[in-house]
């Protein structure tokens, strides 16, 4: 039988669940904080593994695993070979399960009750509810102590469902104390309504970026490749960002604003958008006031992810050198973002077919590219281009046409 635990010890349980309360309530990426979910609990019980469910109408999907055991096991492989993983990904994850009794997570998931088993290989007989075995005789493993809770919202909805496997006590794989079953529950419902949180922010992000990229294609509608061109060039400037060394957040911002760089476009003629031949001094003129239009659309936005669409829209057309437009920005005084998009924008443009010339080759555009480097463009963002090529021709090959 599993030891009670003291006074001290659920006074330091409640501190802990506090502690993790308010951790939750700062999360607002989903995946991440389904991640900080089953780590907290996982920490709470002292559990060498666990996943987390959330539902999806009459399925719960398997969003999150952790398991140190196989953890531990696979770095070991890593090191026999030499090999260097910095972090083990989550396995096992991806797939449904029915949202009824005949499996663990599915019977808490439709009652709603707390399932503690000591030993998940001897469920008694004529329970509603079975173990499958599957996955430990894939993985060697063994689950033993199982503790299965429902994360319920304030309506009483279940949304989802955490299972923690083998409790430790030492070395030594205990039953889960029945303690933990009320403070992993109230855990459970701080971790449900973060989760609809996040869920409703992250449905009000997708309509916003949709939104935002339906404005895009609609800057640049003439063109027969306009989504395409925007899915391509937006993914090329995250992978420059990343290759940077830019934080997440700045990947992702770059990456959802970039689109808007040729919003601008709304207030040029059409007759010089879609002229076939050489412009003339005075019509590329009018071209390069896209930049200035863009921006003049962006400006005064109060969205953080509209504030860098205004500096990309104004500065993509920037050079290294200072002879760019619209205003001869040189070197480092160009931002960040805007010599970002200015390669992906150009990349995308040498390798695509236009109204104005045929696509060039990769040799020649990889040629263009290199010979711009410490004068169109800035040689860090050329070195970041050359270091992830291979991850920009996979994106390149996703959204051809």
């Amino acid at each position: 039988m599993p030891a009670k635990l003291s006074t001290k010890d659920l006074q330091g349980q409640m501190m802990s669940l506090n502690r993790i309360g308010i951790a939750l309530t700062k999360e607002q990426d989903l995946n991440q904080l389904l991640a900080l979910i089953l780590t907290e609990s996982r920490l709470f019980t002292n559990a060498e593994a666990g996943s987390l469910y959330v539902r999806e109408g009459q399925q719960l999907r398997f969003s999150v695993s952790q398991n140190d055991v196989l953890d531990a096991r696979k770095k070991a492989e890593l090191k026999a070979q030499k090999k260097q993983l910095e972090v083990v990904p989550s396995t096992f994850t991806g797939f449904y399960v029915s949202l009824d009794k005949s499996s663990l997570a599915g019977y808490v998931g439709v009652t709603a009750k707390v399932l503690n088993l000591l030993d998940v290989y001897k469920v008694p007989a004529g329970k509603e509810y079975k173990f499958n075995r599957s996955f430990d005789e894939k993985n060697n493993y063994r689950t033993k102590s199982m503790l299965i809770v429902p994360m319920k919202d304030a309506s009483g909805n279940v949304v989802g469902v955490i299972q923690l496997i083998n409790a430790h006590k030492g070395k030594n794989i205990v039953p889960f104390d029945k303690h933990y079953e009320n403070l992993v529950l109230s855990l459970a419902s701080q971790a449900a309504i973060a989760i609809r949180n996040a869920m409703l922010t992250q449905e009000l992000k997708e309509a916003y970026l949709d939104t935002i990229f339906r404005l895009s294609v609609a800057a640049e509608y003439k063109d027969d490749d306009t989504a395409s061109h925007i899915h391509r060039m937006s993914r090329y400037s995250a992978i420059l960002a990343e290759g940077l060394g830019l934080s997440a957040a700045e990947v992702e911002s770059i990456r959802y604003a970039s689109p808007m760089h040729d919003i601008g476009k709304l207030g040029v003629p059409d007759s010089i958008l879609m002229k076939p031949g050489k412009l003339t001094p005075a019509e590329f003129k009018e071209m390069q006031n896209h930049t200035v239009f863009g921006a003049k659309i962006l400006e005064n936005a109060k969205a953080e992810l509209l504030k860098v669409s205004e500096i990309i829209a104004m500065t993509h057309h920037e050079k290294w050198d200072g002879s760019g437009y619209p205003r001869g920005l040189k070197g480092e005084s160009i931002p960040l973002s805007g010599r970002v998009v200015a390669l992906a924008d150009v990349f995308d443009a040498l390798t695509s077919k236009r109204c104005y010339k045929p696509a060039f080759s990769l040799e020649d555009s990889m040629k263009i590219i290199k010979e711009g480097s410490g004068r169109h463009f800035d040689a860090k963002v050329v070195q970041a281009f050359s270091d992830n090529l291979e991850k920009i021709l996979a994106v390149k090959a996703q959204f051809s046409n």
